[in-house]
C-alpha cells in the first residue's frame, strides 16, 4: 500500500488535503462534546485520539463489506495529500467498525438503527495525544481544500486552546432495567446449546444477553469514557456516534488484531472468574481459574482457532504463555499471539479472517453463528464486532467491541455473553454475564 502522497491528488475534481500542528494540550472531552457527527474516540495505554466531523465517509453492507471498505479506503488515501513533517500518529486515519453479522437484522425497535454493516469516516478534525506530545490535524475536500484545511487548523487550534473542560460529571443514574432473555429463558437457551454440543454439532457457542437501562438523566458519553479511563486504564476505550443513531461505547480488554508493517499482534481471551474481596481471595480465584478444566478447555479452543486463522497469512506464528488478565470486576485467561506475515497485507484482510473469534462466536464458526442467529432474541448490532482504525499504509488496530453499550436518548442498552462448552452450567454462565455487565453499569448507576 502506498502512503499518503506529498503532492496534491484528486479523485475527479475533488482534492483531499490534511494539515496538522503540534498543540500544548489535548482537550479530548472538549472536542467530543461538540454537536457535530460523526464522532469517534479511541484510547489505549499508548495513545488517545478524538475525532469529529467527516471529510469523507465509507459505508458497506453484506458479505463483501470488508473488501468494499478496504477498496474504498485505499482509493481515498491515494487521493489525499498531507504535509511531510506530521508524525505517523497525527496523520489522517479512517475510524469506525463493523456489525457482528453480515446481514441486516435490525428492526424498528432496535437500538442499532442507523448503524450499517460497516461504517468508517475520515475526520475533518482529529486530536491525537501520545507520550511524545499532542497534535491537531484537519482535513478538507474540494477545489479550495488546501486553503480550507489551513484555515480550519488555525480556527481549531485557537478554539481548543480556550476549552475549559471542567470536572468529569457523574453517572446519570438508572430508574429500571429490562433483561433479555429472562433467567428462565437463558437456562432454556443454554440447555439447547448443550444438546447441540452433545450431538457434536458444536464445540462451543457464545450466547449473549442484552440489558436495557432507563436513565434518570441524559448520559454524557465523553464523561463516561473519562470515568472508564480511571477504572480500566489498560483496556481499549472507544466511542462512535454516527450521523443518525445512538452512540456505541465501551472499555474492552480484548484486542482483535493490530498490524504494523508485517508484524501482527492479537490474543486469546476466554475463561472468566470474579475478583476477590481480599488479595488472598483474589489469588485463590486466579489459581482456580488457571486450574479449571472447563475454562482451560474453552481457552484452548480459542487460542488454537486464532492460530489456524492466522497461519494462511503468516511465515511464523508464536503463542505465549497462558496468564490471568485482571480487570476491576473480572479475571480472564489470556494468551498473547504474534505473527510475521509472509507478504504485505492490509489490516482489514486480517480483521475479516479473525472476526468473529471463538471468544465471541464459537466453533465451528458457521454452526455457531447459525445457532446465535436462531437463539438470540435481540439484535447484536456492533456488539462483539471489530471497532478501530486503518491508516494509509494499511496498518491499523482493532478491538473486539465487548464490555460495551449503545446509548440513545435516555436509554443505554448493554451487552455481555458467555462461552457455552460441554460442561457449562446455565446458572454459573448467568452469573458470569452479570459480572461482565459491571464495567458499563458502574458508569451508569
Amino acid at each position: 500500500m502506498e502512503p499518503l502522497r506529498g503532492e496534491e491528488a484528486t479523485v475527479g475534481e475533488t482534492a483531499v488535503v490534511a494539515r496538522g500542528c503540534r498543540v500544548d494540550r489535548a482537550p479530548v472531552r472538549g472536542l467530543l462534546e461538540t454537536d457535530a457527527r460523526p464522532r469517534f474516540a479511541w484510547a489505549t495505554g499508548a495513545e488517545t485520539v478524538a475525532a469529529r466531523g467527516a471529510a469523507a465517509t465509507v459505508t458497506a453492507d453484506g458479505p463483501t463489506r470488508f473488501d468494499d471498505v478496504r477498496a474504498a479506503a485505499e482509493s481515498l488515501f491515494e487521493s489525499c495529500s498531507v504535509q511531510a513533517d506530521l508524525p505517523s500518529a497525527a496523520r489522517p486515519r479512517l475510524f469506525g467498525g463493523f456489525a457482528f453479522h453480515d446481514g441486516d437484522v435490525t428492526d424498528g425497535a432496535s437500538p442499532w438503527n442507523g448503524f450499517p454493516g460497516a461504517a468508517f469516516f475520515l475526520p475533518s478534525v482529529q486530536l491525537t495525544e501520545t507520550g511524545e506530545g499532542a497534535w491537531l490535524t484537519t482535513v478538507a475536500t474540494g477545489p479550495d481544500s488546501r486553503e480550507t484545511a489551513g484555515a480550519s487548523l488555525e480556527t481549531w487550534r485557537q478554539r481548543l486552546a480556550a476549552v475549559d473542560e471542567g470536572p468529569v460529571g457523574g453517572p446519570p443514574g438508572i430508574d429500571h432495567v429490562e433483561r433479555t432473555p429472562t433467567r428462565g429463558g437463558w437456562r432454556e437457551q443454554v440447555r439447547a446449546a448443550l444438546r447441540s454440543v452433545e450431538r457434536g454439532d458444536l464445540q462451543k457457542v457464545v450466547l449473549a444477553q442484552s440489558l436495557a437501562a432507563s436513565l434518570r438523566e441524559e448520559l454524557s458519553v465523553p464523561d463516561a469514557l473519562a470515568r472508564l479511563a480511571r477504572t480500566y486504564p489498560d483496556c481499549y476505550r472507544f466511542m462512535l456516534s454516527l450521523s443518525d443513531g445512538g452512540t456505541f461505547f465501551g472499555a474492552t480488554p480484548e484486542r482483535l488484531v493490530s498490524l504494523r508493517g508485517r508484524t501482527v499482534r492479537t490474543e486469546a481471551l476466554a475463561g472468566s472468574t470474579g475478583r476477590g474481596d481480599t488479595p488472598a481471595e483474589d489469588e485463590w480465584l486466579a489459581t482456580e481459574l488457571l486450574e479449571s478444566e472447563k475454562d482451560r478447555h474453552e481457552h484452548k479452543l480459542v487460542a488454537d482457532a486464532i492460530r489456524d486463522q492466522l497461519e494462511p497469512f503468516a511465515s511464523s506464528v508464536r503463542t505465549g504463555e497462558v496468564s490471568v488478565r485482571r480487570l476491576a470486576t473480572v479475571q480472564h485467561l489470556r494468551t498473547p499471539i504474534t505473527a510475521e506475515l509472509d507478504s504485505d497485507r492490509h489490516v482489514l484482510d486480517l480483521v475479516e479472517a479473525l472476526h468473529p473469534t471463538p471468544a465471541v462466536g464459537g466453533l465451528p464458526p458457521d454452526a455457531a453463528l447459525r445457532t446465535i442467529r436462531e437463539t438470540e432474541t435481540f439484535d447484536r448490532g456492533w456488539y462483539a464486532a471489530p471497532v478501530g482504525w486503518v491508516d494509509a499504509a494499511g496498518n491499523g488496530s482493532f478491538a473486539v467491541g465487548i464490555r460495551s453499550a449503545v446509548a440513545r436518548d435516555r436509554t443505554a442498552t448493554l451487552f455481555a455473553g458467555a462461552g457455552i462448552v460441554s460442561d457449562s452450567d446455565p446458572d454459573r454462565e448467568w452469573d458470569e454475564v452479570q459480572l461482565k455487565y459491571r464495567p458499563m453499569l458502574d458508569e451508569l448507576e
